[in-house]
Parts: C-alpha cells; sequence; structure tokens
C-alpha cells in the first residue's frame, strides 16, 4: 500500500479508530514507519461526523479513512466542503456506492478517493481500487452502483472460482478466495472453523499454501478488476462489524414464547440502518412456518 499510496513528512494522518478495529492497525504504523505525523483524535470522535470534520480542519488532515455510512453522514454537513487539506481518502469497511463518490468530488474534487477491500482474515486490506479511475479502460460501460474493489494489493492474491475451485471467466459471478502474504494462520481454538474457511491453495500448488474462502461473492471486469456482488450468506455489515443473522435468530428461538423468527437489516432511514427481528408468538405456531417463510422471502 505504501508503494501505491505513498506517505511523506508533510502528510498527518488522522488515527480515530478504536484498536478493536482492524483499520486501527494502518493508523497508526503507516504514519509512525514512513515518518509521517500521527495525528491522535479525541475518544468518541469517530462518532461525530461533524466533530471529525472539525478534526480534520483543526489538524490539517491529509489522509483519512472512513466507512461509506460515516462518509454520507460528514456529506450531510456544509462544513465538509472546508476540509481542503485532505489529499486522499481511502473508505473500507463497506460497499461503497458510485452515488456517493460523485458527491464528495463535486465537493472536493482534487481530493483522491481509494476504495479498499479486505476481510480481518486477511491482514486489513486485501484489493484497491482508485475510484477516479473507474471506467477509465471501460468508456462503453455505464457507471456502476458499486465502486469496484479492484485489484490485489502487493503480496496478495485475489480469485473469483466456481464450485469446484476452479476460474469463473470474465463476467462470470463466483466465490471470492483471497491467498498470500497478509493471511491469517486460522481462527484461535477454532480449527473445525479454520478447516472450513483456510483452504488448500488449489490454484497455485505450492506447498503448505492456502486459500481464505471469504463467503463474498463477485466477478471479474475484463479488465481484470474484481466487482463485489454481496454475501453468498446470511452474513451483514453494519456500521463496519460482521453480523451473522443466523446467529441472533438462533438466540432468539430459545426464548420462551417464540415460536420462529427472522431478523433482517432496515434501511428505513439510509444514514442509520437497524437491525430488526420479527419474531412470531408460541400462541400462533399453526402459522409460524408460514410467516418465516414470508419474512424469509422478505429478507432475500
Amino acid at each position: 500500500m505504501n508503494r501505491a499510496f505513498p506517505l511523506t513528512a508533510d502528510d498527518r494522518v488522522l488515527q480515530k479508530t478504536p484498536i478493536s478495529f482492524d483499520a486501527s492497525v494502518w493508523e497508526f504504523y503507516a504514519p509512525l514507519l514512513t515518518g509521517a505525523q500521527l495525528v491522535m483524535a479525541a475518544p468518541g470522535i469517530q462518532r461525530s461526523p461533524r466533530e471529525l470534520i472539525q478534526a480534520v480542519i483543526d489538524q490539517g488532515i491529509t489522509t483519512l479513512q472512513l466507512v461509506p455510512t460515516m462518509l454520507e453522514a460528514m456529506l450531510d454537513e456544509p462544513l465538509m466542503r472546508h476540509c481542503t487539506t485532505l489529499r486522499r481518502l481511502f473508505c473500507g469497511g463497506e460497499a461503497l456506492p458510485t452515488h456517493l463518490v460523485q458527491r464528495l468530488k463535486s465537493v472536493l474534487p482534487k481530493l483522491e478517493i481509494i476504495n479498499l477491500y479486505g476481510p480481518t482474515e486477511a491482514a486489513i486490506d486485501a484489493t484497491y481500487w482508485r475510484c477516479h479511475d473507474d471506467n477509465a479502460s471501460q468508456p462503453s460501460q455505464p457507471s456502476p452502483v458499486m465502486q469496484p474493489i479492484g485489484k490485489s494489493i502487493d503480496n496478495m492474491r485475489a480469485y473469483v472460482l466456481d464450485g469446484q475451485m476452479q476460474p469463473q471467466p470474465a463476467g462470470v459471478p463466483g466465490n471470492l478466495y483471497l491467498g498470500g502474504a497478509g493471511l491469517a494462520r486460522g481462527y484461535l481454538h477454532q480449527p473445525d472453523l479454520t478447516a472450513d474457511r483456510f483452504v488448500p491453495d488449489t490454484i497455485t500448488g505450492r506447498p503448505n499454501s492456502r486459500l481464505y474462502k471469504t463467503g463474498d461473492r463477485a466477478r471479474l471486469r475484463h479488465d481484470g478488476a474484481i466487482e463485489f456482488l454481496g454475501r453468498a450468506d446470511h452474513q451483514v455489515k453494519l456500521r463496519g462489524h460482521r453480523i451473522e443473522l443466523g446467529e441472533i435468530e438462533a438466540v432468539l428461538a430459545k426464548q420462551p414464547g417464540i415460536a420462529a423468527c427472522v431478523v433482517v437489516v432496515r434501511e428505513d432511514d439510509p444514514l442509520n440502518p437497524l437491525l430488526a427481528a420479527y419474531v412470531v408468538p408460541a400462541a400462533t405456531s399453526d402459522h409460524a412456518g408460514d410467516a418465516a417463510n414470508a419474512a424469509e422471502h422478505d429478507r432475500l
């Protein structure tokens, strides 16, 4: 990442991500390892769009990383147009809508915007995409709804494979797998889960090499960039957190008086998506199956 997006002594990076998130590792070490300036934000500032903007202005921040949900909230603040010291913005943790990139460009036209993709199991980032390059090599293509997640960073590999672990041709959806030096060794004290997600590397055939099964659906563009298509299961991301809806449903189903339940993400307010649980009381268990099936249909 430092080769593609080098930091200099003139850069000021805002550290505002809690250390329980893997993204904080980049905020801490990228400036410290390159001689850039590390600026520590006040605790809790990451929850306030206005305070975050004010910190960027007051501290002369040049490099910032955000989840798209927070970026959208910040763009609702008129003060955002005064963040003129910003020269580079990294987005990650959630799919990045193209309309959000266009909106940001209209406010800060000189800003470089990079879309990052990478699960925690792959040491923060695995792929990147320069948003201003979008469709540069494919001028006949319409703008995508979501920004591509791009190509692999140095020392990482990304593959779109079918159910037999064979590469999919461009344009054909498949399962996204990651390989390379950034992969974790597995899950602590969870050998079964490790064996399920970290599988033998059938692409390179290197001894002891493994691929990580992300659980994400993707497809290759003809220029080699990868487009994210969503999850292959019911896992969702909410404010940067990975959430297994099935785990919540399993806990709810154990509660007395509940015959059936389903959990979904509601986006009545796009800036404040919420988890919502729908339950069928045990007293109406005769209709629980129909209600649960209807709710599941709505979720899909």
